[in-house]
């Protein structure tokens, strides 16, 4: 099943082209906001599924194109991000250290929104390709081989970084939880519907050009690893959300004007714009490519606007 927020966060289910509104399916789940009722959804969804399925078969649908997509969980209780979690297509001698960050929820957006630039002297804008996990019942220091256990589904998710802010070391909260830096979607998708969440191809494209394209057996650290290692550090809740890491290979500058579409198999379609207000700009150079051309850096240096080097 896929689930999606629409309009003014109406519930719905995908069926092909079209949504069904369930809302009505779900109206006595206790709730103060879409955030809360997504997460008491899927808490409770053994119970609901079958309405769901119904409801969703028996009603007419509207046209996706004629809809306004919303995130499909926008309140999670925390966003756990896989830090340095894939191999880089076998140029890694071993697999780093796990280790994982948080990002803030309020970074989240979703389909057809606009992640904004802001004014700070970040050397460069990127966006990581991911899958996300979202967790479906609690899990606390859980074992790998029951990890898979308390998984609802995956979506796309997109990891919005400014990097190298000043001071230097203050690295990944001002850096990674900036507002419009977690944009998801464009819905949610069960996990009986991802047959091998190891083997899923994931492609991002910038302006209709390829710049990253992996696949998610090229993790370093699994999807049950990373789970079980996170929910010795903390509880995981129904609806939170676990971004398994990117190939870095890939990663570019985000700039004003961009359109950005990711697709990891299964998940949809994300889309989102980007907009900078001060018009900078850097080469359109991936960091493979960068490195390919035994330039300095690990990106691309900015070339005009504020904050460039002069």
């Amino acid at each position: 099943m896929k689930l999606v927020y629409f309009d003014d966060f109406k519930l719905g289910v995908l069926n092909g082209d079209s949504v069904v509104d369930v809302s009505a399916v779900v109206r006595d789940i206790p709730n103060i906001d879409p955030g809360s009722l997504m997460n008491g959804l899927i808490a409770r969804f053994d119970d609901y599924r079958g309405r769901l399925e119904n409801a969703a078969a028996d009603a007419a649908g509207v046209s996706l194109a004629s809809v306004r997509i919303r995130p499909p969980v926008p309140g999670p209780t925390t966003i756990d991000c896989m830090a340095v979690n894939y191999m880089e297509d076998g140029t890694r001698d071993a697999p780093a250290p796990i280790n994982a960050f948080h990002k803030s929820p309020g970074a989240i957006i979703g389909d057809g929104d606009t992640m904004v630039l802001p004014d700070v002297p970040a050397s460069i804008f990127e966006g990581e390709a991911e899958v996300a996990v979202v967790i479906g019942k609690a899990a606390s220091n859980i074992s790998e081989a029951d990890a898979m256990d308390h998984v609802f589904g995956y979506m796309n998710f997109i990891d919005g970084s400014a990097r190298a802010l000043p001071p230097p070391g203050n690295t990944f909260f001002q850096v990674k939880s900036r507002e419009t830096f977690a944009p998801i979607g464009p819905w949610l998708v069960t996990a009986d519907e991802i047959t091998d969440p190891q083997k899923l191809q994931v492609v991002l494209k910038v302006n209709s050009t390829t710049m990253q394209n992996f696949n998610t057996d090229d993790m370093a650290h699994k999807i049950p690893r990373c789970i079980a290692w996170l929910s010795s550090i903390h509880p995981l809740r129904p609806g939170d959300i676990v971004a398994t890491g990117t190939n870095h290979r890939g990663l570019n500058a985000f700039q004003n004007g961009d359109v950005v579409e990711l697709e990891a198999e299964g998940l949809g379609k994300l889309t989102v714009h980007v907009r900078d207000d001060l018009g900078r700009t850097w080469s359109r150079d991936t960091r493979l490519e960068h490195a390919e051309k035994g330039l300095e850096g690990v990106a691309t240096p900015q070339l005009s606007g504020k904050y460039a080097p002069s």
